[in-house]
C-alpha cells in the first residue's frame, strides 16, 4: 500500500518512512556498484530468473 492510500495517519507515516528507507538503500547500492539498478520490467525479469537461468515468462510457456 502506498503512502497516499494508507487509511490512518500512522500508516501514512510508516509507508513514507519505508519508501524513504528503500530509496536510501537503493542509492547506497548504486553507489557501491557504480551503476544504476535496473528499473521496471527489466528489474522484474532480473529478479524473476531462477537458479536454472530461465525467466518467468519462459517457464509459463
Amino acid at each position: 500500500m502506498g503512502a497516499k492510500e494508507a487509511p490512518t495517519k500512522k500508516g501514512k507515516q510508516a509507508a513514507e518512512g519505508l519508501r524513504q528507507a528503500a530509496a536510501s538503500e537503493e542509492r547506497k547500492t548504486e553507489a557501491k556498484t557504480g551503476s544504476e539498478l535496473k528499473k521496471g520490467e527489466k528489474r522484474f525479469e532480473e529478479r524473476a530468473r531462477s537458479s536454472d537461468g530461465k525467466s518467468a515468462a519462459t517457464k509459463q510457456n
